[in-house]
């Protein structure tokens, strides 16, 4: 499974963003695709997550409302649309994506590569 995580860059607090993941290897139909995120000095924490068979979504209590987590079948990516930054949005944010569907104390097998997003104020 390799994950390559896009879309990171510099934004004024209220602003928007989008992520995304192109994700490749086997046919990801029983998986799980997630977002996490670590800013400096903190843990590595959940951010959102979708099962690829059901679609059902999964975000965390501080982005619920403002962040939306979708997959493009056809592309084989997972995206996530951050509206409403706040500068404690602030971190690298990683794409992660594990075999089995999700449950809140799963921590994912497979994990690309970071993605900076800054959000100034």
């Amino acid at each position: 499974v390799q994950l390559q995580a896009s879309g990171g860059g510099s934004v004024q607090s209220g602003g928007s963003l989008r992520l995304s993941c192109a994700a490749s290897g086997p046919t990801f139909s029983r998986y799980s695709l997630y977002w996490f995120r670590q800013a400096p000095g903190k843990e590595r924490e959940f951010v959102a997550a979708i099962n690829w068979s059901d679609r059902n979504t999964y975000y965390a209590d501080f982005v619920k409302g403002r962040f939306t987590i979708s997959i493009d079948n056809r592309k084989n990516m997972v995206d996530l649309q951050m509206n409403n930054l706040k500068s404690e949005d602030t971190a690298v944010y990683y794409c992660a994506a594990d075999p089995r569907k999700y449950y809140s104390s799963l921590y994912p097998v497979y994990w690309g590569r970071g993605t900076q997003v800054t959000v100034s104020s």
